[in-house]
């Protein structure tokens, strides 16, 4: 098997037989890699103590742009399991991973486990943004459990146990999600952000959800996008815009500028913080490195500058 990847091949990746003889991580575990902060920590809380996860991508690193290198070559044809998000998240990277799936890698999107009719349409593609709803990132780690659970026979039992508390761990954050969002009078939740990364946020959690750019952010801001939300932040009285850790800033800062509406924090939206960044949010201490703690960061910083 033999897969292309910005001119670096890739032979044999994901192979291992998931048994003694399969490819291993510097721990002695069998190792793990996984594309985007997202997955990663989807990957580490399933498999803590069975599996070294090791991520293609740090915080703060926007998917939609990342270009594997040499480094990432090696860390896929070392891995025994490879995870990925899906639904053309990575970018760059798409087509190589779907086709080490389909030439038999062990390799899945956990995007792939959503129940049929969730996944958002936009610009004329599928929406790849699923953790922003909690409820979404439960069904996606139920359908990891099953996937690894399958690649690791032996420690199956375990799997699923751990499985079991983090989608019941999910589905919790959800609940909070939703009442905090209450916190906002129904005509102040206007979520205006650099790119549109939040309409799974929005829906589940009922916010109005506005953007300069697409759900990809290969491309530049045009003048017409920025005038555009310019005009309804002008019209409509709102009163706070949000920057993105994985996106230039600079644009929401001059709409900002322009319209007098004030930055109303930074928000996770392609990346997750560093594991064990530890946050305040609304009176809860909560980890910015997993999803659920950065989710609730996120809806923390909304609610104070919204409400």
């Amino acid at each position: 098997m033999k897969l292309a990847a910005g001119g670096v091949a890739l032979v044999g990746v994901g192979c291992g037989d998931g048994g003694g003889g399969g490819r291993w991580g510097e721990s002695g575990l069998p190792l793990v890699a996984a594309t985007t902060t997202m997955v990663a920590d989807l990957a580490r809380s399933l498999g803590v103590g069975m599996v070294e996860v090791a991520a293609l991508m740090g915080p703060e690193v926007d998917p939609h742009l990342f270009k594997p290198g040499q480094r990432d070559v090696q860390l896929l044809r070392g891995a025994e399991v490879v995870m990925y998000g899906g639904l053309h998240l990575e970018g760059r990277m798409a087509e190589m991973l779907e086709r080490m799936e389909r030439h038999g890698g062990r390799v899945f999107a956990v995007s792939a486990g959503l129940r049929e009719g969730s996944v958002i349409e936009a610009d004329g593609a599928h929406d790849p943004h699923i953790w922003g709803d909690a409820s979404m990132w439960a069904d996606a780690a139920a359908y990891a459990v099953e996937r690894l659970a399958g690649y690791f026979p032996a420690r199956a039992e375990e799997v699923r146990g751990r499985g079991e508390g983090v989608v019941a761990s999910l589905r919790a954050v959800h609940e909070r999600l939703k009442a905090r969002a209450e916190e906002v009078p129904e005509g102040r939740r206007v979520l205006v952000t650099s790119h549109d990364a939040f309409r799974y946020f929005g829906r589940a959690y009922g916010f109005e959800v506005l953007s300069v750019q697409g759900i990809a952010t290969v491309s530049e801001a045009a003048l017409a996008d920025m005038a555009r939300i310019s005009g309804v932040i002008r019209s409509r009285g709102i009163k706070a815009v949000f920057v993105e850790s994985s996106v230039s800033p600079a644009t929401i800062k001059r709409i900002s500028e322009e319209t007098g509406a004030v930055l109303g924090g930074e928000l996770c939206s392609d990346a997750l913080g560093a594991p064990g960044e530890m946050v305040d949010a609304g009176g809860r201490l909560v980890d910015k490195g997993t999803v659920g703690g950065m989710l609730e960061y996120n809806m923390d910083t909304i609610v104070r500058a919204l409400r």
